[in-house]
């Protein structure tokens, strides 16, 4: 098999990997394990440029890993004036008309291929360094370019000892970037697919189906694990009043301005979900903090949804597994609690949360709700139902 076959079985490769993934992480994993494999490096990084804090931050590192580089790396970033060939390539070369190539460098710090000329003196700076203090011998940088901007980078080195790339390496270099850009952009494509799938337009909040999913999760891992699992179920109070007197435009700014609320108390909780489930109804799910802590939120959110500007304030119901509630078999369950004790707060005009095993009312009700037992709407729907023993 020649070496242009090889070569394009390595770019069908890598565009088919790409392909395959389902989330960023994967995506980034794929390009750069195919282009190591591709280019017969033993290491390859992504990397993307973060103009706004003016640094170079690495997305994934893949193969033969040195001491110290993690495969997904938190806060692996480096400041943009510690390559200035970056600035001097991309910003000059090619604004001027030219290609954003791929260039060659080795860890002997001599003038490498496609390197930016930089007078007489030997082209050695931060990543000639890195390759010496990592054992490696050479290493190709690609730019990635996507939406007709720079993106970031590709880097793939090979260990020390072993033949450095050459132009053709380089060249084939860029071919793999332009594949992993396209790449990037369909797993962007597919991200943002997904983000509107579970988000709420209006608010930004994650919608129904990410918490019936999230939920599903908790109470899996609650029978699992023991993980203390936390709904809190919100209505707003006012909202049809304030669209009957100023208009739907100002009664959506209402919706807007308590989903931010929603947002910043549950950022007080670990690893909570704020969610608007529709209409006026909102909840806030929490994995982990126990009860008391849930019930302190929810008070803080009552408090700060009465000194909104509209409305008033918040029907606010909460659900623990941290409380005295019965097993919670299923995440319907809890739904259910924590709506009962919406309802309850609804309608006592409460300004604090009503809270699920510290209300026996609500207890009664999520056991005995009107209307069809498919819909927790129906708690609103009809007065209570009688007790078993009251029929």
């Amino acid at each position: 098999m020649g070496g242009d076959e090889v070569r394009l079985r390595a770019v069908v490769s890598l565009a088919q990997s790409m392909a395959a993934a389902c989330t960023p992480r994967e995506s980034w994993l794929a390009a750069a394990r195919g282009a190591a494999e591709a280019l017969g490096g033993t290491f390859a990084a992504l990397s993307v440029w973060e103009r706004d804090r003016g640094r170079l931050r690495v997305l994934v590192n893949a193969g033969e890993r040195a001491e110290g580089e993690e495969e997904f790396p938190e806060e692996e970033a480096y400041p943009v004036h510690q390559f200035p060939e970056i600035t001097e390539f991309l910003h000059e070369r090619w604004a001027g008309g030219g290609e954003p190539d791929a260039w060659v460098e080795t860890a002997n710090g001599v003038p490498a291929v496609g390197a930016p000329a930089r007078g007489a003196r030997p082209y050695c700076h931060q990543r000639v360094a890195a390759l010496r203090r990592r054992g490696r011998g050479c290493c190709v940088v690609a730019p990635i370019v996507m939406h007709g901007r720079a993106w970031g980078e590709l880097y793939v080195a090979r260990a020390a000892g072993v033949p450095v790339f050459d132009r053709d390496d380089a060249d084939f270099a860029t071919v793999l970037a332009a594949v992993v850009a396209a790449g990037l952009a369909q797993t962007e494509r597919l991200e943002e697919v997904r983000k509107l799938a579970f988000t709420d337009p209006l608010t930004g909040l994650a919608n129904r189906r990410a918490v019936d999913i999230r939920l599903d999760e908790a109470v899996e891992r609650h029978h699992a694990e023991g993980i203390v699992v936390s709904l809190v179920v919100c209505d707003l109070n006012g909202l049809k009043a304030v669209n009957d007197t100023h208009g739907h435009a100002v009664g959506d700014r209402l919706l807007e301005r308590f989903g931010s609320v929603l947002s910043l108390c549950g950022a007080m909780l670990t690893d909570a979900l704020a969610a608007r489930l529709g209409g006026d109804e909102f909840c806030l799910l929490a994995v982990g903090p126990a009860a008391d802590d849930v019930v302190r939120v929810s008070e803080e959110l009552c408090a700060r949804a009465v000194a909104l500007e509209l409305g008033d304030g918040v029907a606010c119901g909460v659900a623990s597994t941290g409380d005295d509630i019965g097993p919670v078999r299923s995440a319907r369950r809890l739904f259910r609690l924590a709506d009962a004790a919406q309802y309850r707060a609804k309608g006592a005009h409460s300004r604090k949360p009503v809270v699920a095993g510290r209300d026996g009312e609500v207890l009664r009700l999520a056991d005995h709700p009107p209307g069809s037992p498919h819909d927790r709407r129906g708690l609103r729907g009809s007065p209570p139902s009688p007790p078993p023993d009251a029929r």
